[in-house]
């Protein structure tokens, strides 16, 4: 069996290839694979498919390969702070689909786990259940692709719509700790969709701040086990940009 350690980002990006699909983990900026978005942008790939929560902001992140033109298709829950991201969005370059972020996490982690489909409370009654949301406009702004309708049935007197698990030829995502059997241990908020979109990938490659040799990590700390990652990348301590800074003032400070 080969080492899942690679050397460097680009070694362990290197065969993605034109028209993957991708799980990717972080939250904004938070615990986002950076160094490995970095990488696959320096190649020559592209019409990705990408299933992110939301696609960071304009220049960093996966906004980089949105500058690019890399990605074809999004599932996120929010276009969030990236301009560039709803302008591709309504202009027709690109097609996303919207989903609640609760069902985007579920729908991750059953596609991780082998559950095909769940039903879900979240949703029905709204265009996501009954379809018609744009997935992709014409350049004069009319809805090129609209979503379908999804089934719906009821459970205990309730109504619940049916949505399908998520997998993903590959995942990038981010760790604090991680050992060369792909052990990860995440910290704190940045674990965020990092495990859900591990989980998701068929070919799951982890950049970790700090590689440690397999049986350093307490298992019980272990918040990821090694058998959803197939490659780990030692990138160093990350530095987290701040998406909006607010600055308070000492007279504020002081009422």
């Amino acid at each position: 069996m080969g080492t899942k350690v690679y050397t460097t980002p680009e070694d362990a990006v290197a065969d993605i290839a034109d028209g993957a699909s991708i799980a990717v983990g972080g939250f904004g900026l938070c615990g986002i694979p950076d160094a490995l978005i970095w990488a696959l942008a320096d190649s020559d790939v592209g019409n990705l498919e990408i299933f992110s929560n939301n696609c960071g902001i304009d220049a960093h992140g996966l906004g980089i390969l949105l500058d690019t033109h890399r990605v074809r298709r999004v599932t996120a829950s929010y276009v969030g702070e990236n301009k560039e991201f709803a302008r591709q969005y309504l202009a027709g370059e690109l097609e996303v689909e919207l989903t609640p972020q609760g069902t985007l996490a579920e729908r991750l982690r059953a596609g991780g786990v082998g559950i095909p489909a769940f039903f879900t409370p979240a949703g029905v009654g709204s265009p996501v259940a009954d379809g018609g949301l744009p997935w992709k406009f014409n350049s004069d702004g009319s809805v090129a692709i609209g979503s379908p309708p999804k089934e719906v049935r009821v459970f205990g007197g309730t109504r619940y719509v049916l949505e399908h698990g998520i997998t993903s030829d590959f995942a990038l995502v981010h760790a604090l700790q991680g050992d060369s059997a792909g052990n990860l241990v995440f910290d704190k908020t940045a674990m965020n969709f990092n495990p859900l979109a591990a989980m998701a990938g068929r070919v799951t490659v982890a950049q970790v701040e700090q590689l440690v040799p397999t049986g350093t990590l307490d298992p019980a700390q272990v918040h990821l086990p090694g058998v959803f990652v197939q490659r780990i990348v030692e990138t160093g301590p990350q530095r987290t940009r701040i998406e909006k800074r607010t600055v308070t003032t000492a007279k504020e400070a002081t009422r």
